[in-house]
């Protein structure tokens, strides 16, 4: 409780900063040069997960992000943008907010020149104790806060379990909006987790949103639930996947039709899995 200010509520958190202007989908990288992938593509952003830059083995950043600005160790062009996607397993956001302060952290990601963070996420399990999702919650919304308020545009994660989370979070919205939100949904692979938790929360969200308040999705790639996300929040939409790079390990593409073992070359075949996960937004 003294680790998160001794309160469970969200009453003195606000998270300040202006939202960049964002492509409708982002694809995210390994965090090397982005040279080839984007040779064809140009693509308006790119991102990177947090794993990617922050040791789960040291806990320190890695020598390449140490001291640098992301742009330029992602070799972007003029114009184009770096996204941290702050999410990671259970063991790294954890190491991550122990020793924050002390190293700091924080501070560090700031100068590292991102155009937008999206803040880590401490996960919320049904068969945890209540207190541990409150706290959770406000970490959540803590480390959002300190990110911007160290200068980098910043959007707060959100995670619920009740009904009355949502309600919570909807309210501190109202009083003190943040530049947007977003949810991580790349743990959710099951069906039932979808149709009895992300779906029904994701259906309220669109309701009692105020509805110039964009969102962003991270860990979608199935078309029937992206179809289902662009029906709630249509253009507000912003979506971030793992999924190009993924299959272009493999010389794959995503298609109408599923993955495709088309053996491409990686550029190739990044470039035309980006296009059409983006197809299926709509337009910016």
């Amino acid at each position: 409780m003294a680790d998160v200010g001794g309160t469970l509520t969200f009453d003195d958190i606000t998270i300040d900063g202006v939202l960049p202007e964002l492509p409708a989908f982002i694809p995210m990288t390994d965090g090397s040069a982005v040279t080839q992938l984007d040779a064809s593509l140009r693509w308006p952003a790119y991102g990177v997960g947090l794993r990617r830059v922050f040791s789960p083995d040291t806990h320190s950043i890695y020598p390449r992000f140490a001291g640098k600005q992301a742009r330029e160790v992602l070799a972007l062009r003029e114009g184009q943008k770096a996204i941290l996607v702050g999410y990671g397993e259970d063991p790294l956001v954890e190491a991550l907010w122990t020793y924050r302060k002390r190293d700091g952290l924080v501070e560090e990601i700031a100068a590292q020149g991102w155009d937008l963070v999206l803040a880590p996420n401490f996960s919320i399990y049904g068969n945890w104790p209540r207190a541990e999702h409150l706290l959770n919650m406000r970490r959540c919304l803590l480390i959002a806060q300190e990110l911007a308020d160290a200068g980098v545009p910043t959007v707060p994660n959100i995670y619920w379990f009740r009904l009355e989370d949502l309600k919570r979070y909807t309210s501190w919205i109202e009083d003190a909006p943040p530049p947007a939100i977003a949810v991580n949904l790349q743990t959710v692979r099951e069906n039932s987790n979808w149709d009895t938790w992300a779906l029904p929360g994701l259906y309220w969200l669109a309701e009692n949103l105020p509805a110039d308040m964009p969102i962003i999705l991270t860990g979608l790639s199935r078309t029937d639930r992206i179809a289902q996300v662009v029906a709630l929040f249509g253009n507000r939409l912003t979506l971030v996947s793992q999924n190009p790079h993924q299959y272009a390990l493999h010389g794959a593409i995503m298609t109408a039709n599923g993955r495709e073992d088309v053996h491409a070359r990686p550029g190739d075949a990044f470039a035309s899995t980006v296009q059409f996960m983006a197809s299926l937004l709509p337009p910016r």
